[in-house]
């Protein structure tokens, strides 16, 4: 595993994160990495990056349907009008995390993702996409020494400003860069894993919202 990659019981080769568990193998074949420009997913995947912070992504995943559920899908203009009941029934909601700070950041978050829509005329989606890096600032080569080095880029330190600027939380520099590599904005598989072309390929076929909302 010197080079990040392992081979799976189905005889996949994937990158090491992916592990043996099949939740986490479909999530690495088929989400990280690819492109997305809904402006609800983008707001799921950025909020359940917050309520990651200090777990298991694999613990996100087992509980993602419960979060949808107890976040009606993650819909933005319905979570930004939850109240302090909405609050008090998610922190009692054994589904999920149940942690105030961040149940209540989801619901500020779509607030803010609303009054960006509202103020700007965009979407969250062009927002996002705005702060696609440079490829000829990317790395030469993903491999695992770079990936685990990286926590942080410039690009996601820049979008976690200006998220925190508009009043978003739970959206530090490695949370965001963990968003980005999710949603596509930057492909991380590394070298030598079969869904490191794929990505390439699905982000030449997609159009992004920053160039054309």
């Amino acid at each position: 595993m010197a080079d990040g990659l392992i081979t799976g019981n189905d005889g996949v080769v994937r990158c090491w994160w992916a592990g043996g568990e099949p939740i986490y193998q479909r999530y690495h074949d088929t989400e990280w990495g690819r492109p997305v420009d809904d402006d609800d997913r983008l707001y799921e995947k950025l909020c359940l990056e917050g309520f990651q912070s200090g777990l298991s992504w694999l613990t996100i995943l087992k509980k993602r349907e419960n979060f949808r559920a107890a976040f009606a899908g993650f819909h933005i203009e319905t979570v930004a009008s939850f109240t302090e009941a909405d609050v008090e029934r998610l922190v009692a909601d054994a589904g999920i995390v149940r942690h105030r700070g961040k149940i209540v950041s989801t619901i500020n978050n779509a607030r803010r993702a609303r009054a960006l829509r509202e103020e700007t005329g965009r979407s969250l989606a062009a927002f996002v996409w705005d702060f696609e890096p440079d490829p000829a600032t990317r790395p030469a080569r993903m491999d695992h020494a770079t990936l685990v080095a990286n926590p942080t880029t410039p690009a996601s330190t820049a979008l976690s400003k200006a998220l925190r600027k508009r009043g978003w939380t739970f959206v530090g520099p490695t949370t965001v860069h963990a968003f980005m590599q999710s949603m596509g904005l930057v492909n991380e598989h590394l070298d030598g894993c079969p869904c490191a072309a794929a990505c390439r390929e699905d982000r030449l076929r997609f159009r992004s919202p920053a160039r054309t909302d």
